[in-house]
C-alpha cells in the first residue's frame, strides 16, 4: 500500500540515544481520493515529551505539501483525554462520534482542513 499511495508510518527516535519510541503516518481513509487518516503510536514511557505533537505536525505538513491531502481524517478511544487535546492543539475540528467495531464503542472523530490563509499549525 505504502509504494502506490506515498503514505505509510514512519518509526519515531529519540535523537540523543536512538530509542525507538513510536511510530506515527498516514492510511488512505476509506475510499475518499486524497483524504488519509492521521494516527499515532508512542511507547508508554515516551508520553508528555512532545513526541506526538512534532511527529504530526511533520506528518501533516507532508500530507498537504507533499502529496496533495484534500483533508485529513482522525479519530480515538473515547477515553483518551490526551489524544483529544492532541488533536485539538494541531487544529482538527470536531466532526461527531462515529462506531467504531473493533471496541464496538463511539469514538471522536475529527477533521483538518487546511484554507490558503490557514495557520492552523503555527
Amino acid at each position: 500500500m505504502a509504494a502506490a499511495t506515498n503514505v505509510q508510518y514512519w518509526p519515531i527516535f529519540q535523537l540523543h540515544d536512538g530509542a525507538h519510541a513510536g511510530c506515527c503516518g498516514l492510511r488512505p481513509y476509506e475510499n475518499e481520493v486524497n483524504v488519509y487518516e492521521l494516527g499515532v503510536h508512542l511507547r508508554k514511557e515516551f508520553w508528555r515529551y512532545g513526541y506526538a505533537t512534532e511527529a504530526c505536525r511533520r506528518v501533516i505538513d507532508y500530507a498537504f505539501s507533499t502529496i496533495g491531502a484534500k483533508w485529513l481524517f482522525a479519530g480515538h478511544h473515547p477515553e483518551n483525554v490526551s489524544s483529544r487535546h492532541l488533536l485539538s492543539k494541531l487544529g482538527f475540528d470536531f466532526i461527531g462520534d462515529r462506531f467504531y467495531e473493533p471496541t464496538g464503542l463511539f469514538h471522536p472523530s475529527y477533521e483538518l482542513r487546511l484554507t490558503a490563509n490557514s495557520d492552523r499549525m503555527e
